[in-house]
């Protein structure tokens, strides 16, 4: 796993690059929060590719969990991907309620997430 950093607006924004799933549980979201947030990260963008299946089936509670950590702590997540192919009107209502606020967004392009 490979953290890009971007600064936009004078925010300090960690992208996660990796070809690996690292987001499979609450747990592997503290991890990655408590990381980021102790190297002064103000911003996550992370891939959809690297979340587990699981986390867009809202059934599971998995997204609920993860996202409400990092609600909990005040850090924002962007999430990059090709939600469509996610066939659920709850996922789609989840994101589409999601994008009206700034703490947890779905974006198409990694260009989109970084300005988000």
């Amino acid at each position: 796993m490979r953290i890009e950093t971007h600064n936009v607006n004078g925010k300090k924004v960690a992208e996660i690059i990796t070809d690996e799933i690292i987001l499979r549980t609450t747990e592997d979201g503290l991890d990655l929060l408590g990381n980021l947030y102790y190297q002064e990260f103000d911003k996550i963008i992370i891939h959809e590719k690297n979340i587990t299946p699981d986390f867009f089936n809202l059934k599971t509670k998995i997204a609920g969990d993860i996202l409400q950590k990092f609600t909990q702590y005040k850090m924002p997540l962007v999430i990059v991907g090709d939600f469509s192919k996610f066939k659920s009107k709850s996922l789609d209502d989840f994101i589409f309620e999601s994008n009206k606020g700034t703490q947890v967004n779905f974006i198409n392009s990694q260009s989109e997430a970084i300005k988000a």
